[in-house]
């Protein structure tokens, strides 16, 4: 019995070992830092990258990923400051720079950054009109990237960039807005003929000053229209004739 007994110690003790020896030694990648509390206090310097030695069960250490984390942040019903209810979505590129303060000052930095991206999403786009919101997204870009960044430096992340991807408006505004650029088509329309009559009128100006200090432009420019008009096979041709042509029969 007191072999048996010996046995099943032996055992035990070469099971504990091997959990601990498992628990002791972790290897930490190079993109990971390992955040250690040595009966519950906070140690100097996060550990890694490479073979960390953690002496559980009186060291604990948390894992951190320092590489950028890509964020969707969902569509967020927005009213802007022109009253217009629109849906807009973004995207936030943050990672974790100081890993002990991402563990220690804030409970769950992922969920925590990702609700404050929401809220500020909401609140900065409600300060801007619809126009600003649809072509100056890199303004509105740099100041979400700003607010969100301000707020999650004490949580040890950096928040690098935010970019809006699309803003979904309603059905009646974008009828309102494709009536509105179907106008100033038309408006861009009617500049540009009123502009290309304005030139005809003013080369017809000048022609006319021309012809009348040449009478015989006048003459010239007669010949060339009949020229034309007998190239198109009329069967009939109605020939102007004009009053100074005719001026030397009716004085003699």
């Amino acid at each position: 019995m007191p072999e048996i007994f010996s046995r099943t110690g032996c055992l035990i003790a070469i099971f504990i070992g091997i959990i601990l020896l498992f628990k002791w030694i972790n290897v930490l990648n190079e993109y990971e830092r390992g955040v250690t509390f040595w009966l519950g206090r906070l140690g100097k310097h996060p550990k890694g990258p490479g073979l960390v030695l953690i002496f559980w069960p009186f060291e604990r250490m948390v894992r951190i990923s320092l590489r950028t984390v890509v964020h969707d942040v969902p569509p967020q019903d927005i009213i802007t400051r022109d009253n217009v209810s629109v849906k807009v979505n973004a995207v936030v590129y943050f990672r974790v720079v100081e890993p002990d303060k991402a563990v220690v000052q804030v409970e769950n930095y992922l969920y925590a950054t990702s609700q404050l991206s929401q809220t500020t999403l909401r609140s900065v786009l409600g300060q801007a009109v619809l126009d600003e919101l649809l072509s100056e997204r890199e303004k509105l870009n740099v100041a979400l990237q700003q607010v969100i960044d301000e707020h999650t430096g004490p949580w040890g992340i950096k928040v690098s960039l935010v970019e809006v991807k699309q803003v979904d408006l309603p059905p009646e505004m974008q009828r309102a807005m494709a009536k509105q650029a179907e106008a100033e088509r038309e408006k861009r329309a009617k500049i540009i003929h009123a502009e290309g009559e304005f030139q005809a009128a003013r080369q017809l100006s000048e022609a006319a000053k021309i012809i009348g200090e040449e009478p015989a432009t006048l003459q010239l420019r007669y010949l060339q229209t009949l020229t034309e008009i007998a190239n198109e096979k009329n069967s009939t041709i109605v020939f102007p004739l004009p009053i100074d042509f005719l001026k030397s029969f009716i004085s003699k």
